[in-house]
């Protein structure tokens, strides 16, 4: 076993603090990697705190993790000492369900494992990217582009797969008009994701106040939902309307907002139900939707994408003792647009 620096929430009502735990030793098909970066999610937020349901502690969060491989397994081929890689929300899964057969194990049938907070297959609790080290089973680790830094391509673990996953999906490309409800860690990357594939973006948040990053990161429009003038002006305008904000937003005027036949996707999480109108669907013929991350071969292409396009997530890297600081400005917005912890502060 080896013994690694981690941050850890002690309970769902006190700070992280720093601490100690063990990784497992390498099995035949493990990789050891030396994290070099951990990104903060609003989702670590959510279940440190345990607004997603009762969670043991003491938890280290973390799934979006970049570094490089230190050792690997004796079995492994995948990946070699001193590649650079990725973890995301996931490290392991049945891998013989009909979803882990698609390239789905996020929908693995047995249950795909967490990073963090979830039982492994061998009984053992996961621990998350919050650590200087991690061991995964080499299937669930990424390779990352040489085009892109490690830090700006850890955010992409998470935010950067929960968005393109379904902008990939319901087809946001040329000809397609795309919403993105909220501008902040998901928003951001939704934008720039969108905007490469070719879409015609328009940014729908509560407020103007950052109009000039929206349209900076590739929105062609921005628009204030604070304003109702907003859902009358843009009524029936948009293909696609991907939403990314983990708080209650009024569904049924968003809906509003869709072309005929058009997708509303949610992927933000709010803790409180979403009250839904069915006549707000059944009229134009509209879709409601959930997505989640994508699978691994998806996030890889994701990766590969964005790597190919030029760009990453727009961070702010702090030390590991601002890690409560940081939980803080999440609530309140203030961050642009994804806090990165570097992992030699653990």
């Amino acid at each position: 076993m080896l013994t690694v620096n981690a941050y850890a929430a002690p309970s769902s009502t006190e700070p992280l603090a720093k601490t100690t735990i063990e990784r497992r030793d390498l099995g035949p098909h493990d990789v050891l990697i030396e994290v070099k970066y951990a990104g903060i999610c609003h989702s670590d937020i959510h279940t440190v705190r345990g607004e997603w349901g009762p969670q043991r502690y003491p938890l280290v969060p973390g799934h979006e993790i970049a570094g490089v491989v230190a050792a690997v397994g004796d079995a492994v081929s995948r990946h070699a000492v001193g590649d650079r890689v990725g973890v995301g929300c996931m490290v392991n899964s049945c891998g013989h369900c009909a979803n882990c057969a698609k390239g789905n194990e996020q929908h693995c049938l047995e249950g795909s494992v967490g990073t963090y907070g979830a039982v492994d297959r061998d009984g053992t609790i996961t621990q998350g990217g919050y650590s200087t080290h991690v061991v995964v089973t080499e299937d669930f680790v990424l390779r990352i582009p040489d085009a892109l830094e490690l830090d700006v391509a850890t955010p992409l673990l998470c935010a950067g797969i929960t968005t393109y996953s379904p902008l990939s999906r319901w087809g946001a490309g040329p000809g397609k008009r795309v919403a993105v409800v909220g501008l902040g860690g998901l928003g951001h990357m939704a934008v720039k994701i969108a905007h490469a594939m070719g879409a015609e973006v328009t940014v729908l948040s509560q407020s103007l106040r950052k109009k000039d990053d929206g349209l900076r990161l590739g929105a062609d429009h921005y628009y204030a939902t604070a304003d109702p003038e907003t859902f009358t002006r843009l009524k029936g305008t948009f293909d696609v309307i991907l939403n990314t904000v983990s708080a209650p937003i009024d569904l049924n005027a968003f809906l509003g907002l869709l072309a005929a036949e058009g997708a509303m996707v949610c992927v933000g999480a709010p803790a409180e139900a979403l009250a839904i109108n069915a006549f707000s669907l059944i009229g134009g013929s509209k879709t409601l939707a959930g997505s989640a991350i994508g699978g691994i071969r998806e996030t890889q292409e994701m990766l590969d994408f964005c790597a190919e396009h030029g760009f990453g997530a727009d961070i702010e890297l702090i030390p590991a003792e601002k890690i409560n600081e940081a939980y803080e400005r999440v609530l309140a917005s203030d961050v642009r647009y994804r806090f990165v912890i570097d992992a030699a502060t653990f």
